[in-house]
């Protein structure tokens, strides 16, 4: 087992990661203040983990709760259910809630967990690549809504991160290649040489090699908290983190929740960033076919869906968390492993790219 500490002061937790540690039951002690314990988990990862974790529980009083699986579930009225269960089982405040799940799951709990009685703690049990890698680090929680993704939500950071490798096992092959995309996300913004070793061992990462997805998801933990530990609330500096995220969180709104997976969105919004940082006279020919040929070695998308115009995608883009004052902000690239916010783009130079399909 490897731990990655985030460094916030009092909110500080570490991250565990390791094969097996659903069944570390003192992992899971050290970070529960009392009793009380709901696990929050889906459909389709508590038939597979549930039982496993609940082992680990033994002695607690636990509650269980199985979401609906799918993106198209991450609401409010998906939240109510969670609050209900804590209301209904008086759950008190030094309760812990416990997200066993993917992206998804781990949102809805940290937010829910954000808001029960203004804060209870809450421990992250990622089993998805990309939430790994990526969204159960960090503190970000919420929900979505029609007119926008994730526009409901709160700062809140879990006690720990408890990753275990091991339930990769049972991913399936279009969720591993979405965890991926937030992967070579961190080579692109502030690790050339994370992008160098994904050139030669996505063949290993796609087989499921223990020892490469090991020290993929450690490399990505250890990126992403340097940047939280540096700017945990998203003033400055964390926003590079976004990559290729406005252009995707435009398209999984346009094309509807769950047509793109989130990766897979992000994926396309990496060439896009790309063709503009190109078109900003920042990268080159060659770091362009880098780009796209890592993209598609991880057989993910990189071309735009046509159903969505130039004029839907700058709406949808329009009501991005990171603008300010009205005015649209961009994560491009200056170079391979250098990421740049910007708030001054080029219309024309914008629209010429959203016309690539």
């Amino acid at each position: 087992m490897s731990t990655v500490q985030v460094d916030l002061g009092d909110r500080s937790y570490p991250i565990y990661i390791g094969s097996g540690l659903l069944g570390q039951k003192e992992l899971f002690s050290r970070h529960i203040v009392s009793k009380q314990v709901l696990v929050v988990t889906n459909t389709t990862v508590g038939s597979l983990y549930l039982q496993q974790l609940l082992k680990s529980l033994d002695g607690y009083q636990v509650e269980t709760i199985e979401l609906p699986d799918g993106e198209i579930y991450k609401t409010l009225k998906t939240t109510e259910t969670v609050f209900d269960t804590l209301i209904e089982k008086r759950f008190n405040r030094d309760a812990t809630l416990i997200a066993l799940g993917g992206g998804v799951v781990g949102d809805i709990a940290g937010f829910a967990a954000a808001c029960y009685q203004r804060g209870i703690p809450f421990i992250q049990v990622p089993t998805t690549l990309l939430a790994q890698v990526d969204s159960s680090v960090g503190g970000k929680t919420g929900v979505n809504h029609p007119g926008g993704k994730n526009m409901i939500g709160a700062f809140y950071q879990p006690r720990c991160v408890v990753t275990d490798t091991s339930v990769l096992r049972t991913l399936d092959n279009r969720q591993l290649r979405a965890g991926i995309a937030e992967v070579i996300k961190y080579g692109l913004i502030r690790d050339p040489q994370l992008f160098g070793w994904l050139e030669t061992n996505m063949d290993r990462l796609l087989n499921r090699e223990a020892g490469a997805l090991a020290f993929a998801i450690e490399r990505s933990c250890i990126n992403k908290s340097e940047i939280v530990a540096e700017d945990e609330n998203e003033t400055g500096i964390r926003a590079i983190l976004n990559l290729g995220h406005t252009f995707g969180h435009a398209i999984e709104t346009g094309m509807g929740y769950g047509t793109y997976l989130h990766g897979e969105a992000v994926s396309i919004g990496i060439c896009l960033a790309a063709d503009l940082s190109q078109r900003r006279g920042w990268l080159n020919d060659s770091e362009i076919a880098r780009i796209t040929d890592i993209l598609n070695n991880a057989n993910l998308p990189t071309e735009s869906p046509r159903q969505l115009t130039v004029d839907r995608f700058l709406e949808l883009m329009a009501v991005d968390k990171k603008n300010l004052d009205g005015r649209l902000r961009l994560v491009l690239l200056k170079a391979i492993g250098e990421a740049i916010i910007v708030a001054d783009t080029d219309t024309a130079k914008l629209e010429a790219t959203l016309m690539i399909r």
